[in-house]
């Protein structure tokens, strides 16, 4: 047999079937086999499967798994997971766990079908031991995959999960070097990784929201998100059918500036008229660009913004798209309902710059149509010059070849002035409440929400002393 050695994940997983400590089942659901093909097409897959399973019937999958109303789901995933592995150690504990480290993976995925041409993707996870009978780990994550053929999702799949099994064993406590591996022989352009969470007593130490984090430096995904109390989630299932508000920024501080702006927005977004039913779904977005600082991550400083949102109850999207109409791109993909975007008038000015569109064809004629899409509304902060003047988006003077289309946005509300903004707050700025706090000058508490105050306080963000 041609195991074609070339490929990284086949030496993975020929390792691990030579390894003869890891034994264990695989449960897959949608796109073939593929994870468990690959170990058998490496050979010696009799050490290594105790058993293969693929319910597709849905009647089937619901007598082993119990009843479900998604079958590509969270949900789905951690109920094959827990039946697998309880099953795996209540038939092989006793005769053979002294000598064996068992896994359970499963993964359930919606690929590509001559019937469906809907976006392709799954659930992914591994429930593993490092030690013989020793305590439960767990990895899972969410992958979209964007081959156009059937077949190439199918061995995308199955090379993935490959790659998931043999960093579980192999590269656990490397968590950051375990995310880099799952693209091994992949590209980002075949498969993404837009969730991942590590759960266990071997990562009693891991930050979820660092491995987002990961996810996004390392190219995997253009975005991930996570709640306000650090449990990483999913676009699809957070975006579903909701409206949205999505704020941008540096948040290094966050300041009063930053909450009357989403207070405002959020008060207009709620009086739209064809916003529908439902609370919209609040998030901060921090991009790449934001994050780094000479060049460099600095994940302390990460954690630290992270934390002072969180303090707020606020949602928060790691991204890498510099450009607003790029996000409103990626937000679409889940939600077809309202988004607003509040935002100051500096980042209109970038809006309405024609060199941030030269890579479109069209050029910035056609980044403001992706942009503007049915249901999307910028609501601008005013600005306040130094010398007293104040700007809103009905003073805002763009470039005299864009003024007619810039007054067609104004006039038809896809661009709205904020409105019942707090004037005395227009002069702050993160820049000034950092000076401030460097310089021990206690008027920085009167320039932030009180919650943030008190944590650079307790946790002496920023060079507080």
């Amino acid at each position: 047999m041609d195991r074609n050695f070339d490929l990284q994940v086949n030496k993975k997983a020929f390792q691990i079937n030579m390894d003869g400590r890891i034994y264990g089942t695989f449960a897959e659901i949608g796109a073939g086999q593929e994870v468990a093909r690959r170990f058998f097409h490496v050979g010696g897959a009799s050490g290594t499967i105790a058993k293969t399973i693929s319910a597709y019937d849905m009647t089937f999958s619901d007598a082993i798994y119990g009843a479900s109303g998604r079958y590509v789901s969270r949900k789905r995933l951690d109920t094959m997971l827990s039946h697998e592995f309880d099953l795996l150690l209540e038939r092989l504990d006793a005769k053979i766990g002294e000598q064996r480290r068992f896994f359970a993976f499963a993964d359930t995925v919606a690929a590509r079908s001559f019937r469906k041409h809907d976006e392709s993707h799954g659930w992914l996870g591994i429930r593993f031991q490092i030690e013989p009978r020793g305590p439960v780990n767990e990895i899972i994550m969410h992958v979209r995959m964007l081959d156009a053929e059937n077949l190439a999702q199918q061995e995308a799949l199955g090379i993935i999960g490959a790659n998931l099994i043999y960093g579980a064993f192999y590269l656990a406590n490397r968590p950051d070097a375990l995310i880099g591996s799952l693209l091994d022989d992949l590209t980002s352009e075949r498969i993404e990784v837009d969730m991942i969470r590590f759960s266990g007593p071997a990562f009693d130490k891991v930050d979820n929201r660092i491995m987002a984090l990961q996810l996004v430096t390392q190219g995997l995904t253009k975005a991930a998100l996570f709640r306000a109390d650090g449990e990483v989630i999913n676009a699809a299932d957070a975006f579903y059918k909701k409206p949205l508000l999505i704020e941008r920024g540096s948040f290094r501080p966050v300041t009063l500036v930053t909450n009357d702006m989403l207070d405002c927005a959020r008060t207009m977004f709620l009086a739209e008229e064809h916003l529908g039913e439902g609370a919209p779904e609040l998030l901060m977005e921090i991009t790449m660009q934001n994050l780094l600082r000479s060049g460099e991550l600095d994940l302390l400083d990460f954690l630290d913004r992270v934390d002072m949102l969180s303090a707020l109850g606020r949602t928060v999207l790691i991204s890498n798209y510099g450009e607003y109409y790029r996000l409103i791109n990626y937000l679409t993909r889940y939600t077809d309902r309202m988004i607003g975007l509040p935002l100051g008038l500096p980042s209109l000015q970038e809006i309405f710059e024609e060199k941030y569109y030269e890579g479109l064809e069209g050029g910035i004629l056609e980044g403001l149509g992706r942009l503007f899409k049915t249901g999307v509304k910028l609501y601008v902060y005013p600005f306040l010059a130094s010398d007293g003047t104040l700007t809103s988006a009905d003073d805002y003077q763009v470039a005299p070849n864009l003024t007619h289309l810039y007054r067609h946005l104004l006039d038809n509300k896809f661009i709205r002035p904020m409105e019942n903004y707090h004037r005395e707050y227009l002069g702050i700025t993160s820049a000034q409440v950092l000076a401030k706090i460097r310089e021990r000058d206690a008027g920085w508490e009167k320039m932030v929400p009180a919650e943030v105050a008190t944590l650079i306080k307790e946790r002496k963000l920023f060079g507080f002393e």
